[in-house]
């Protein structure tokens, strides 16, 4: 039965407006929340190919109403079960992608794809917690793939991004760059074998690239080019259903994600601060920007380091080695769905900046999660094969003062600065009592090392606070770079991140 205290309707955070779209349909025709957000999330493999894949990794924080909450860990594991030895070493092609102010080199191809999670996740969560059928899931989904969907101002700019890594193979450029050009912004993309995929799997839902013909055909086609993974890699995956790490903030109880993934400790242990330090500043002031970049500041040194204090700061135990981890996510989008029996799903997955390689016949584009060096610092392929890659994704929630309903449930792309922008955003809505969306919409301020990089909107006395605790770096305007928050407050309201094509549908 639906909460008495909840409002009859249901409620859609996303990326995109055909991934919202998705989930709305999904939730006008009877299914929930889980439903919907596994909707989402098929789709916006289809319309954010620049940010997420079936062949990529994610998590889904749940909340079924009347049942305890869980975080599914569906993210990616390190490739090479039953690899022998002496097989010839990952072949690795660089790649240089140009940004706004520099260029980064990434390695991609069949030597960067690690163990995908994505497909493995979406199914287990409708398996265990969805109400509609497969069929009815995916059906939006493959019909945007067939008829095509238009490119939103966002993705063009991700995909001129990764053109470089987008036309590695022609199965990529029959997708992204038809005729030899660039998919540009209001350009339609089809990928029909993505559709014809999906159509499928909604008859059967075992038609995946996990086993049978399908796993051994990817397995030969990366191996061809380099590649670690093997069909032991494919048969031995499991989404793995996890305890949420719980946070005391202020009269608040937070759930995230908790280790060996550490982008929720990290959060953690910076709400656990500001907690200690008691209120915070008034909203806007140069002292609240300062406490906010030194709290940052402080975190990141922890995590450098591996302090002792990340482990101590939070209440529960964080594992074992929770920042020693291979990590990895860029490429990123989040979903947020409640629904109007209680339920509430948080979901963010990634598929990096992607390998250039597809699945053949399938229009599934493969990860590169193990190609980026700053995140192997042991070197690469120093993990053993098998090993839960870790991630900075946090989708959160935030209990009421008895624990016993979400006021607020929400999530963000962008890599390290997902738990900036996540904190920024729970200390306005908690602390100040902003409304949702000024909260998303104000400009944000991410600790990058050793400065301090800022959006505009920020007053002249609060940039030279901040420029007297480091070099500040301000930006000529907002940017996907500091991520992407989608929110809901249950039964409320919604609010999608402009920085990352952020909709609302309300059912």
């Amino acid at each position: 039965m639906p909460n008495a205290a909840l409002p009859r309707r249901g409620i859609v955070a996303a990326g995109h407006a055909a991934a919202a779209d998705a989930a709305a349909t999904v939730l006008d025709a009877g299914g929930n929340a889980f439903d919907a957000a596994v909707a989402a999330g098929f789709a916006s493999a289809v319309c954010e190919p620049g940010f997420t894949s079936l062949a990529g990794g994610g998590f889904l924080l749940a909340r079924p109403a009347g049942a305890a909450d869980v975080l599914f860990d569906f993210f990616v594991d390190t490739p090479g079960r039953g690899r022998p030895d002496g097989a010839p070493d990952p072949v690795f092609e660089e790649v240089a992608v140009t940004f706004a102010a520099a260029t980064q080199t990434f390695h991609c191809g069949p030597g960067s794809v690690a163990v995908p999670g994505v497909l493995a996740g979406y199914l287990h969560v409708h398996r265990r917690l969805g109400r509609l059928t497969l069929a009815d899931v995916v059906a939006p989904a493959a019909r945007l793939a067939i008829e095509g969907v238009v490119v939103s101002p966002t993705q063009a700019h991700d995909l001129a991004l990764l053109e470089p890594i987008l036309a590695r193979t022609a199965a990529s450029r029959a997708i992204f760059l038809p005729g030899g050009r660039l998919l540009a912004e209001g350009d339609v993309l089809h990928n029909p074998d993505l559709g014809a995929f999906l159509h499928a799997l909604g008859r059967d839902p075992s038609a995946t690239f996990y086993a049978g013909d399908l796993a051994v055909r990817l397995v030969h086609q990366l191996h061809a080019g380099g590649g670690l993974l093997t069909v032991d890699d494919l048969a031995a995956y499991r989404v793995i259903e996890r305890e949420p790490l719980r946070v005391r903030y202020r009269d608040r109880t937070l759930l995230t994600n908790p280790p060996p993934t550490f982008g929720g400790a990290l959060l953690g242990v910076a709400l656990s601060r500001l907690h200690r330090l008691g209120p915070v500043p008034p909203a806007g002031s140069p002292e609240l920007a300062v406490l906010l970049a030194t709290t940052m500041a402080g975190v990141d040194a922890d995590r450098q380091a591996a302090h002792p204090e990340v482990v101590a700061a939070l209440a529960g135990d964080l594992g074992d080695d929770p920042l020693g981890r291979p990590q990895v996510s860029r490429g990123t989008t989040h979903v947020t769905v409640a629904d109007v029996d209680g339920n509430v799903a948080a979901m963010t997955t990634s598929n990096g900046e992607c390998s250039g390689d597809v699945i053949d016949g399938t229009g599934i584009a493969c990860n590169n999660m193990l190609g980026e060096d700053d995140l192997h610092p042991d070197g690469f392929h120093a993990a053993p094969p098998g090993e839960r890659v870790a991630s900075m994704m946090s989708p959160t929630f935030v209990l009421d003062a008895a624990g016993d309903h979400v006021d607020l449930a929400l999530g963000s792309g962008g890599s390290k600065r997902i738990r900036s922008a996540l904190l920024q955003v729970l200390v306005a809505v908690v602390d100040h009592g902003a409304a949702l969306a000024d909260a998303v919409d104000a400009p944000r301020l991410h600790w990058d090392e050793d400065h301090l990089e800022v959006e505009p909107g920020l007053a002249p006395e609060v940039l030279a606070a901040l420029a007297a605790v480091a070099p500040v770096n301000e930006w000529p305007e907002r940017s996907m770079y500091f991520g992407g928050v989608h929110a809901v407050a249950p039964g409320r309201v919604g609010a999608g991140d402009a920085r990352r094509g952020g909709t609302v549908r309300v059912v």
